[in-house]
């Protein structure tokens, strides 16, 4: 039963007209999924009601065609036809008594309008503010366009009550909403009655407001989403200001949303940003109104959620990442059942489906996002197939994950490791700068693999063919991982390039087998993702002077789609890192490396001490490959399936280790689909000519 420390958690709270059932709010986030895959994204909001959520919002939803922030795939509102659509996802989101809340976005200077091709309006004519620096400029809001802004948002907001939504959130924050560029003076530079004073800059939305409460505001709650500092200097909108503007505007929505600065601050991952982040910034602003509050800052522990309630520093629990982490999360609170929540460990993978246009994936919880697509449910596993027992061959993220979930589902398992520790290549990884919090996706399975009786786990287990094959398991799941490459293959070179074994060579598993280079390191970056910049902090701390070689144009390119490419780069520069973008390496000498550009290809020497290769990947797949060139001898010895999986199979990051392990103990004795998709999809329907 509910530890009664956790109480206050569950009680209802008034917003507005409407009342939410308890304190746990999931704050709108992005998907990958938006108008392209609306029944995925419904589907997915529906498991978070069914895990008792007491609000459920929805992403950011374009309300008018003329702001939009294509190739971003997100919702949108632009007309009648959208109402089906959303309806759908607000009565999943309603089925279990949660409150359904919209998040209605106009993006003005953020929107290029690469799709509509309308001539994009911000608050002041500016350079459109993207991603990617689109050569788009914004014409300035006249008199007559914020007239017609302030119908649009009415008509939004109509039609969002057609659509079954309880709450409407207006997004004014981290830089990416017109409410916001209205109050901060970086990006209103007007000099009417919309520019100039805080009270003149705040005009707009006391405006908005005011016209969608005469519209809708007797059964609909709205909700204001602000920024609590710009985080961009004197210019921006600071915590100072936003509390003179609470203060001012104290009851003007019906809750304040309070979120962390830019959205790499807001969403900052684990590696610099910890627990409740934003505590000292929302600290008191409670005191300055009368309506509640909600804020963020990766909440997974219990605790300190009811410390944010009982001290007045909140009134709701807001939760993004750890809503997708375990949609369960209240539920398995007021059963108290704390050891099973799946915890956050803000890798901030689900963000990259966002920003690459895809759909999006968790680490910690597989079926995030495949809900509709493949009917995966994040708490129930399908049934159990003919056979009896698996055998499980590695015990990282991939072979953790098909051990615990093919035991979920009925099968007798036995879970064989080389080593003498659970977790793999997390097990490891997790000891290194800033990734302790990694570590959570070993503790998560392995405590869950305990309290099952169906499992058994060997340790100092490296099994070869043979004896796989006089074990006599039915089914037998190999996930034995991959090792960095130490020839400097990857993406720069396809083959092998020149090296004198006379230089010191390392490689990511070096160091965190205990390898201690000394003097001046290179690190070669062929990889992008985060373990260059780890690495480069790691020796950094262990008193080597670090020269980062890269052939991308920033340091760890992929952590861009993460949103911590700018710390990672911020953080080596104040260490002393020497950052060289866009050069590779062609050859090691005994005593330098070879550096060439990657537009002209002219080279120059770099001398050092010792290099450390982070390039690519190699499969440990020896014992799948000889037990594969036996397979004549499998049905002899009682085995009807051999399956490599995780990085073994094709090395990835740990979301699709992850994945790979939930995904073998789904199909695990399923029917041959043979050529059939093995998801969903949504299909657009032609119109009538």
């Amino acid at each position: 039963m509910r530890d009664p420390r956790y109480d206050i958690l569950f009680e209802p709270m008034q917003i507005g007209p409407v009342t939410a059932k308890n304190r746990f709010y999931q704050v709108p986030h992005c998907n990958g999924g938006g108008y392209r895959d609306p029944s995925a994204a419904a589907a997915m909001r529906g498991s978070k009601a069914e895990g008792g959520w007491g609000v459920i919002f929805t992403e950011q939803c374009e309300m008018h065609h003329t702001s939009e922030i294509t190739p971003f795939i997100e919702l949108r509102l632009w007309e009648d036809k959208d109402i089906p659509m959303l309806h759908k996802m607000s009565d999943k989101m309603k089925e279990h008594g949660a409150l359904a809340g919209i998040q209605l976005a106009y993006s003005g200077v953020n929107g290029p309008n690469l799709y509509s091709k309308e001539v994009p309006m911000a608050v002041s004519a500016q350079p459109i503010r993207t991603f990617t620096n689109d050569p788009v400029q914004a014409r300035a809001l006249d008199k007559a366009d914020i007239k017609d802004l302030r119908r649009w948002f009415v008509n939004a907001a109509k039609r969002s009550k057609e659509a079954g939504f309880d709450l409407i959130c207006l997004y004014g924050a981290h830089g990416f909403g017109i409410f916001q560029h209205f109050l901060s003076r970086a990006t209103n530079h007007r000099t009417d009655e919309y520019g100039g004073s805080l009270e003149n800059r705040a005009r707009f939305v006391n405006e908005v407001i005011a016209d969608m409460r005469d519209a809708v505001g007797d059964t609909i709650g709205i909700t204001l989403r602000v920024s609590l500092d710009e985080t961009i200097g004197d210019l921006g909108f600071s915590n100072a200001e936003v509390r003179e503007f609470v203060e001012m505007n104290r009851n003007l929505p019906d809750l304040w949303d309070l979120a962390q600065g830019t959205w790499e601050d807001c969403s900052g991952p684990s590696r610099f940003k910890e627990e409740a982040a934003q505590h000292e910034l929302v600290k008191g602003i409670h005191e300055l109104t009368d309506k509640p509050i909600v804020g963020v800052g990766r909440f997974t522990s219990p605790d300190v959620m009811a410390k944010m309630i009982k001290s007045g520093t909140l009134d709701f629990i807001g939760c993004a990442r750890p809503s997708i982490a375990d949609p369960f999360l209240p539920k398995k609170i007021e059963e108290g059942r704390i050891e099973d929540i799946r915890e956050c460990i803000g890798c901030n993978i689900c963000v990259t489906g966002d920003m690459t246009m895809s759909i999006s994936r968790c680490t910690q919880n597989p079926t995030f996002m495949e809900e509709w697509r493949k009917g995966w449910h994040p708490e129930r596993m399908n049934t159990k197939g003919d056979s009896s027992n698996v055998l499980v061959i590695g015990a990282g993220p991939a072979g953790l994950e098909a051990a615990r979930a093919v035991a979920e589902r009925g099968y007798d398992v036995a879970l064989a490791e080389a080593g003498t520790i659970l977790g793999g290549r997390v097990a490891r990884e997790r000891h290194l700068p800033g990734l302790s919090a990694w570590g959570r996706v070993a503790d998560y399975r392995e405590y869950q693999l305990s309290q099952k009786a169906n499992v058994e786990s060997y340790f100092d287990s490296a099994l070869d063919a043979e004896s796989i094959l006089e074990f006599g398991f039915e089914n037998v799941c190999i996930a034995t991982g991959a090792k960095w490459r130490r020839d400097g293959v990857s993406r720069q070179h396809v083959v092998p390039f020149p090296m004198d074994m006379a230089m010191p060579l390392f490689t990511p598993d070096d160091l965190m087998n205990g390898a201690s280079p000394t003097g001046h390191v290179v690190i070669y970056d062929d990889d992008h993702y985060y373990m260059g910049g780890v690495l480069a902090e790691l020796l950094i701390q262990k008193g080597c002077r670090v020269t980062l070689v890269t052939p991308a144009a920033y340091v760890s390119e992929w952590t861009l789609n993460t949103l911590e490419q700018h710390e990672i780069h911020r953080r080596l520069a104040t260490m002393g890192v020497e950052i060289e973008l866009n050069r590779g390496v062609t050859a090691i000498n005994k005593d330098y490396v070879e550096t060439n550009c990657m537009f002209t290809d002219m080279t120059r020497p770099l001398a050092c001490d010792g290099v450390l290769l982070v390039s690519s990947r190699m499969e440990n797949s020896a014992v799948y490959n000889d037990l594969k060139s036996r397979e004549v001898d499998w049905a002899d010895a009682g085995i009807k399936s051999v399956k490599l999986i995780g990085d073994a199979n094709a090395p990835g990051p740990i979301a699709w280790a992850t994945y790979a392990g939930h995904r073998y103990a789904r199909e695990l004795d399923g029917e041959d689909i043979g050529d059939a998709l093995p998801f969903r999809r949504e299909i657009t329907q032609l119109s009538v000519d």
